[in-house]
């Protein structure tokens, strides 16, 4: 409420409450860049250096983290060494993406995400951003996924803008992420391999770096036509091929709007701690962005800062 009020009074200043609408239904993006890039030049012409050591000072989302940078590079080393390995190529990514990367096909509300110029915003989500890179290599025919499937991992300085008001929560903060797109073949086969294949992932990954095993929780979620049936031959089939981790579900129905028919989160003992490092689940994006319903995407992210 307090933002609509802000805007409001923007409004009434400018001597048009109408301006947020013409400009949103008849402005192109191009206009709103040019004007967004002279006032912001405008802005940074009447500063003066006190007051950018005021605004850094001030500003949560410029300041450095508190993980130990070297430290941090190391895992993120190690990390994408044992995806490679499992036929996760690293990708590196930009650190921008096209503006509405994860409001447009996913549930974001664009405000928890910090829109910048010329078209783009911070990456907010690296699987949005590989999804997107994925995708058009498959538009333009320069990778396939008919056959075997399509997948990248990378780990990513995230930024968002939402408020958090839960301990240890960060403005910014490093995600290792794997995305994995392929074909509906029938009998949930895609659904097995690309979940065996990122729990395989996470497995080694914890057993290399922690000398631990994971547990996984399936949480079933709409979108597939027989969401109880996904839920339990996806638990069956990872109970068989993969026995020495522990497997629990959650039954719960419910319809987060993200996720479809499945998602899985990772449940590791750090530091004497049980904690939910990351999660994962099937996206319905490559089918939006693809047009084509034989689609099938997985993604799944586990943060590197609580790991350290």
């Amino acid at each position: 409420m307090s933002s609509n009020k802000a805007l409001q009074r923007i409004l009434q200043q400018s001597g048009n409450e109408d301006l947020l609408e013409v400009w949103s239904k008849e402005a192109s993006l191009s206009d709103i860049n040019t004007f967004l890039l002279e006032l912001f030049r405008n802005k940074t012409n009447t500063a003066s250096p006190s007051d950018l050591l005021n605004k850094y000072a001030a500003n949560t989302f410029v300041q450095p983290a508190a993980v130990n940078p070297i430290a941090l590079k190391q895992l993120e080393l190690t990390l994408l060494q044992i995806a490679e390995a499992s036929l996760f190529p690293p990708i590196q990514l930009s650190p921008v993406a096209p503006l509405g990367s994860c409001s447009v096909v996913a549930t974001a509300d664009q405000n928890k995400i910090i829109s910048a110029l010329r078209g783009t915003e911070v990456v907010a989500d690296a699987t949005n951003l590989l999804a997107l890179h994925m995708c058009t290599l498959l538009k333009t025919r320069k990778a396939y996924n008919e056959e075997e499937p399509l997948q990248f991992s990378t780990t990513h300085r995230h930024v968002r803008a939402q408020a958090f008001n839960r301990p240890g929560a960060l403005t910014h903060f490093s995600l290792f992420c794997m995305v994995t797109s392929g074909r509906d073949k029938g009998s949930y086969s895609f659904e097995k391999k690309a979940l065996l294949a990122h729990l395989n992932v996470y497995r080694q990954i914890f057993k290399a770096v922690f000398h631990v095993d994971i547990q996984v929780q399936f949480n079933q979620r709409v979108g597939y036509t027989d969401s109880d049936g996904l839920i339990q031959r996806l638990s069956e089939y990872i109970r068989e091929m993969m026995p020495e981790i522990v497997v629990t579900e959650n039954t719960n129905k419910t319809d987060n709007l993200y996720y479809k028919g499945l998602q899985f989160t990772i449940i590791v003992n750090l530091h004497g701690q049980e904690v939910r490092i990351g999660d994962g689940g099937f996206v319905d994006w490559s089918q939006q962005l693809l047009g084509n319903h034989k689609e099938r995407m997985m993604i799944s992210a586990i943060g590197l800062d609580r790991m350290l």
